[in-house]
């Protein structure tokens, strides 16, 4: 198993993996069942790419609002005297009035080949409210000895993003340092692979969801065809 370590200037950032929080961001504890409203944590793809990362806690007792007004980045908390250590007070400044940074002194060391890519937390996508910070993201390759800081994305005219205490304010995926990839369409072979794939599964599919179908309160028709069909690949890889 691969191992990130880690470093900081204050241990209540507190990276972790990244955790669905049910009730909570990734939404209530409903049933997969008739009736029920659909929520995000229903879906595995999301799912999985939700918990994929490291999650960064905001680490400061004070809530910060960021927000824009007349065009002007506006940052309203209270900081009080700078802690000792020489360390920038406060923490977040401007950065031409449409993002802001975090200096957050993070050291994240993943193995050689390897890249930490700073994203926003997997709230975003399913706040209502607009409240959530927007981190912007960015690659830093593993020579690179700490990350300094974190640039945000401001708010839409009129609307505040806040940081609140022991909240998840970004995420950290790892992944190769290069993209060593190039895009090319299928061959006939190929293609005619992946589309055969896809018409069995079609096909197949009143079988795979067998007792697992359900009608949301909003009137949208699920099925566990993706979560038996994910469960049986994991065991095949387990096995190989």
């Amino acid at each position: 198993m691969d191992k990130v370590k880690y470093r900081m200037n204050d241990p209540r950032l507190a990276p972790r993996r990244t955790r669905l929080e049910i009730p909570g961001w990734a939404g209530e504890r409903e049933p997969r069942t008739s009736g029920s409203r659909e929520q995000v944590w229903h879906c595995v793809p999301f799912s999985e790419g939700a918990q994929y990362g490291i999650e960064l806690f905001y680490p400061y007792d004070n809530e910060l609002h960021v927000s824009t007004k007349d065009g002007h980045l506006i940052l309203e908390s209270d900081w009080g005297e700078p802690p000792d250590g020489g360390v920038q007070w406060p923490p977040f400044r401007n950065f031409g009035d449409i993002f802001y940074t975090y200096q957050i002194l993070l050291d994240l060391k993943v193995g050689k080949g390897m890249a930490i890519r700073t994203e926003p937390h997997p709230r975003f996508y399913t706040d209502c409210s607009d409240t959530v910070p927007i981190a912007v993201p960015a690659l830093i390759r593993n020579w690179w000895p700490m990350m300094f800081f974190c640039v945000f994305k401001a708010p839409a005219e009129g609307r505040t993003h806040i940081f609140r205490p022991k909240e998840p304010f970004a995420q950290v995926i790892v992944i190769p340092e290069e993209a060593n990839f190039e895009l090319e369409p299928m061959n006939m072979e190929e293609f005619s692979e992946r589309e055969l794939q896809a018409r069995r599964i079609y096909n197949s599919r009143p079988n795979l969801s067998a007792a697992t179908e359900w009608t949301s309160s909003t009137d949208t028709v699920f099925d566990g065809t993706y979560r038996h069909l994910h469960r049986a690949a994991k065991e095949k890889a387990r096995q190989a």
